[in-house]
């Protein structure tokens, strides 16, 4: 069994050593590409709540880029937010529209709005020629995303989603893996994650409320736990999706109580907090998903990716937003024996989330693609709509994309 285990750790090395990875180049990027100053980047932020403040930190990171604006719809809102963040100079807003159309001299906007304002904010300055970076969920329904996508197209400029697992290294390793084709074609993957009690009334009910959410845990956390596994297999179209999705503990009062927050967030509760699929995807693979703010369980499963030659899986985690916590294995067979292959953690350095807006502000300057594209996301956010609607159905339902 020696022989096996040298035989292992050999496999380990060359997944390790294939090809430029994605972190290979941004940390080229990152640290031998010296930052332009003499051009400085011109960014504003629409929406002024909890998600801003990380995008706020990721610019200031950057000394290449100068905030010049907010807007928020609270009155007040985005003055306090930035005089917290020590924003001087930036003129201030109440709604996007008036934002974009007084300042000519923007570069890009970070739209960090609720769920049901990002594919208005997005094609209101799309239409203005401006390049944007859009938070997570692309949109709440399918019909959003393809309206968002014609202002992109018709304005040639760059919108990128908010998927900072991206850039982790552990992420990019399943891709990795995957394409290496050390798991053979893939057929079936499962995947999913959430929270035992994690419903984000903390932060309000911008979240919960249908008006504003729009969606909950799917958009919240499932587009993660999604792009997780699609991204890793490159993204093929979805077919079919028989969906379910439901809202027991966020309507019921003594979940609130319990967790010592007002009773009456039940009454505000107009989301999914939970939600699962059976989704079927181009190349006959299936794709088995699960995902919650709350439930009666520490997890609903691990993610497993499994092909004809072997497969992977990948340990949960709360909401697939950072990186995998726990080592991956590998099982497959050497020499005709079946064998398991631990993927040890790769240890990076630096915050997701600033290296995603560094991503942005280079593919600005320098013209470079889109670094999460509406593309990919479009199949996304129409898995998304595609579970809503057919939970709403009771039945299994096609997934019709229409072409942009």
């Amino acid at each position: 069994m020696a022989d096996l285990a040298d035989e292992g750790k050999e496999l380990l090395g060359k997944l390790k050593q294939q090809g430029d990875s994605i972190l290979d180049k941004f940390k080229m990027v990152q640290t031998e590409k010296e930052i332009d100053l003499s051009r400085v980047v011109k960014v504003a932020i629409i929406g002024c709540g909890w998600i801003a403040e990380a995008h706020v930190e990721g610019y200031q990171a950057c000394p290449d880029v100068q905030i010049v604006a907010a807007a928020d719809l609270v009155p007040g809102k985005a003055e306090a937010f930035c005089r917290r963040y020590g924003i001087k100079g930036a003129r201030i807003y109440e709604s996007d529209e008036a934002l974009i159309a007084a300042e000519k001299d923007l570069d890009a906007v970070s739209i960090c709005t609720y769920n049901t304002q990002h594919a208005p904010c997005a094609i209101h300055a799309l239409n203005a020629g401006l390049n944007v970076l859009l938070e997570k969920p692309f949109t709440v329904t399918l019909e959003e995303a393809v309206a968002v996508m014609k202002a992109e197209k018709a304005s040639g400029k760059i919108l990128s989603i908010g998927f900072q697992p991206r850039l982790d290294a552990n992420m990019q390793m399943i891709k990795k893996i995957v394409a290496s084709g050390e798991l053979g074609e893939i057929y079936y993957i499962q995947t999913g994650g959430g929270r035992r009690r994690g419903i984000p009334t903390p932060f309000g009910t911008s979240f919960i409320d249908q008006s504003t959410g729009g969606i909950g845990a799917l958009g919240d956390i499932g587009c993660y736990s999604l792009d997780l596994v699609l991204n890793a297999i490159g993204y093929p179209r979805p077919l079919t999706v028989s969906g379910y999705t439901s809202n027991f503990f966020g309507t019921n009062p003594q979940y609130y109580i319990n967790e010592g927050q007002p009773a009456e967030y039940a009454s505000h509760f107009g989301v999914d907090d939970f939600a699962a699929a059976f989704v079927r995807l181009e190349g006959g693979i299936v794709l088995d998903f699960r995902i919650a703010w709350a439930m009666h369980l520490d997890t609903p499963g691990d993610t497993i990716i499994m092909g004809k030659k072997g497969a992977l899986r990948v340990p949960s985690t709360e909401c697939w937003n950072g990186t995998v916590d726990k080592p991956m294995v590998i099982y497959h067979e050497i020499a005709g024996e079946a064998v398991e292959t631990v993927i040890p953690i790769i240890q990076s350095s630096g915050s997701l989330f600033n290296k995603k807006i560094r991503s942005f502000v280079d593919a600005v300057k320098d013209h470079l693609p889109a670094p999460v594209p509406s593309s990919q996301i479009l199949y996304n956010q129409a898995i998304i709509d595609g579970i809503n609607r057919s939970a709403r159905a009771g039945r299994e339902l096609p997934i019709e994309i229409p072409e942009i």
